[in-house]
């Protein structure tokens, strides 16, 4: 992705492995102090991702799978059978950090299955710094394809809008909905994006930050105010993307999207899912998913940045912290004009076990 610093544009990742170092663009910083945040064990990759300091389902997936490779590292001197109870009580541990984002659960699972053709540990631990790469290496790929096939998408003329961040600082690199924007800027097409707040945690001022590195023209608007400018006509396509997309077509996604989906089909503006198939999850039903709900003072309390004192500071809200804080919801297939992955774009009616390429 696109960086200025210091008048200077650089070109960054958001997550990347150096020796036994994992480096990761701090977003709980952003977007005020551009930050690298370095995590020398699986423990602190761990709480990164538990922290937030990198979100975005498939940026946490390739932290993890990261993080495996750092834990072979750490326990490459024991006897195997102790190796590799140890590696699965860290499996484990990633798997909690983060439970709906179907990525995280993918990946290590793709690690697992490739660290265990190893004879000894430290041949898992090759194996594993190799699969790891590997893995951050197809998520940048298939976010540069998605945004490929999906520029043509966009036309000149009126908003785009787009919900949460979906862009490089959720993936390795390009982003899914975001990189779809960034494709059609580099078109030279004549647009704006609207980019929503995401309350409570505010995923939009870091969405506004990738455009302005772009010089993309945008806007961000409270999450109440999307159905204004869908009904006024300042909205030609919505762009999301997902944690988990289910063989029908059902899509899990940040809090407020079955909301967007909702004024979209009412306004018949197309609503466009766009996840690397990473994202896709053939196994579970809807009925089967759990919605993860986070700490009720992210809804009492707000963070902010204090630029006389150079610090963040939380200020509270409200006198209580009895609230609710659902963080994803989940978007029937219905109303979902078209998905999008790194192979092809899927159209209405779902079924992906048989449409996926």
């Amino acid at each position: 992705m696109k960086v200025k610093i210091d008048g200077r544009t650089l070109n960054y990742r958001n997550v990347w492995m150096e020796g036994k170092t994992i480096n990761m663009i701090d977003q709980t910083r952003l977007p005020f102090e551009f930050r690298i945040h370095k995590t020398n064990s699986y423990k602190e990759t761990a709480e990164a991702i538990r922290r937030m300091q990198i979100r975005g389902a498939p940026a946490i997936g390739v932290a993890a799978s990261y993080g495996l490779a750092q834990a072979s590292l750490e326990f490459k001197y024991l006897e195997p059978k102790k190796f590799w109870k140890l590696m699965e009580e860290v499996t484990q541990e990633f798997l909690n950090t983060r439970p709906t984002a179907v990525d995280l659960r993918n990946m290590v699972v793709r690690m697992l299955m490739a660290m265990k053709k190893a004879e000894t540990p430290p041949q898992c631990v090759e194996i594993a710094f190799n699969e790891s790469q590997r893995i951050a290496e197809e998520n940048a790929e298939a976010c540069k394809n998605i945004g490929l096939l999906g520029r043509n998408l966009i036309r000149n003329g009126k908003g785009v809008l787009t919900h949460c961040n979906t862009g490089a600082l959720g993936t390795v690199d390009y982003g899914t909905a975001l990189s779809i924007i960034r494709f059609a800027h580099y078109q030279n097409k004549s647009f704006y994006v609207l980019a929503t707040e995401t309350r409570p945690w505010l995923q939009g001022r870091l969405t506004s930050w990738e455009l302005t590195q772009e010089d993309i023209k945008h806007y961000v608007i409270a999450d109440n105010a999307a159905g204004y400018y869908m009904k006024k006509g300042d909205v030609q396509i919505v762009l999301v993307g997902a944690d988990r997309i289910l063989s029908n077509g059902d899509v899990i996604n940040k809090i407020g999207t079955y909301t967007l989906a909702t004024l979209a089909r009412e306004n018949k503006i197309p609503f466009i899912v766009a996840a690397p198939t990473t994202s896709i999850d053939l196994n579970l039903k809807t009925e089967d998913i759990r919605i993860e709900e986070r700490d009720s003072r992210e809804i009492t309390s707000l963070r902010g940045y204090n630029k006389e004192k150079h610090e963040f500071q939380i200020i509270k809200l409200y006198p209580t912290d009895q609230a609710k804080n659902p963080v994803f919801d989940i978007t029937p297939a219905n109303y979902i004009s078209k998905i999008i992955t790194e192979n092809q774009i899927i159209e209405p009616p779902y079924n992906l076990k048989k449409q996926l390429i």
